[in-house]
């Protein structure tokens, strides 16, 4: 049985996990990104689809039709709005996916926007960086749907675990373990800059590994602050729904929106280098 799969935004993740699911001789993959309408940006995304046969879609409408799952992977700050987007076109049976890094009241906001359609959704929350992994990254999903979605995808080489009927949960898991991670990465970006000016940093590495010998504390030094140059932006805006959760909770999210600025202004600066 073929299963015809749809993705809404083709950046780093949509052009990973179409490009591999598109391997597999029952999948048929289409995609779409507000790029593609961009005279210079377009024609080398949609040559990037089709190098492994994904179809590249005129628009979300033609993206949508005919799709079993419509799987939205745009930026945090554009979830909502690829939900509006797609709504119209999506009809009951399909399957509305969002693995975007948002906070839970951003989650049941897409869900909302996605209800009118009849469509089913699912949320899915992302629980690794998706290069190398690929699609056996670790996700969590909810809604429900999600013990059958998971099913049907996990025969496809996907690692899904359903966590909840109730939306919302999965994306609080990825965002409290976000406020750990991207602040390390954080950390590691200052540690690094205020280190080697001050030529202490080997010494710092040094009483860190002593103290938790369990951590490879140059490797993290080393790796972090590249990550953040290549994903500070996108990482920014998932930190900024990581303070509107804490907010949400009662909790002051101002150490996360510290996060998001300093992952912000050191990719621009690298960029800008």
């Amino acid at each position: 049985m073929s299963l015809k799969i749809a993705f809404i935004g083709f950046g780093e993740v949509g052009q990973l996990f179409a490009r591999q699911l598109e391997q597999r001789p029952e999948v048929e993959t289409a995609v779409y990104d507000l790029k593609f309408d961009v005279s210079v940006l377009g024609p080398p995304l949609m040559g990037i689809a089709e190098t492994f046969g994904a179809r590249a879609a005129s628009n979300t409408g033609d993206a949508c039709r005919g799709a079993d799952i419509v799987i939205s992977a745009v930026t945090a700050d554009q979830a909502e709005a690829a939900a509006l987007a797609a709504a119209p076109h999506l009809e009951p049976g399909q399957i509305y996916v969002d693995l975007n890094s948002v906070s839970p009241t951003t989650k049941r906001r897409v869900a909302a926007a996605v209800r009118p359609s009849d469509a089913h959704f699912v949320e899915f929350a992302v629980m690794s960086p998706v290069e190398g992994l690929g699609i056996a990254s670790p996700i969590l999903a909810g809604g429900a749907k999600a013990v059958a979605l998971a099913e049907r995808l996990n025969a496809l080489g996907m690692k899904i675990t359903p966590v909840s009927a109730e939306i919302g949960v999965a994306s609080a898991t990825k965002l409290c373990r976000s406020i750990v991670i991207k602040g390390m990465e954080a950390l590691m970006v200052d540690l690094g800059l205020a280190g080697e000016k001050a030529g202490v940093l080997p010494a710092v590495l040094a009483s860190l590994t002593a103290s938790y010998p369990g951590m490879d504390w140059a490797e993290l030094a080393r790796a972090m602050p590249k990550r953040v140059t290549r994903h500070g932006i996108r990482r920014a805006a998932e930190m900024r729904e990581a303070a509107r959760m804490l907010d949400e909770l009662g909790f002051s999210g101002a150490l996360s929106e510290a996060i998001a600025q300093r992952h912000e202004s050191f990719a621009r600066a690298a960029a800008d280098r």
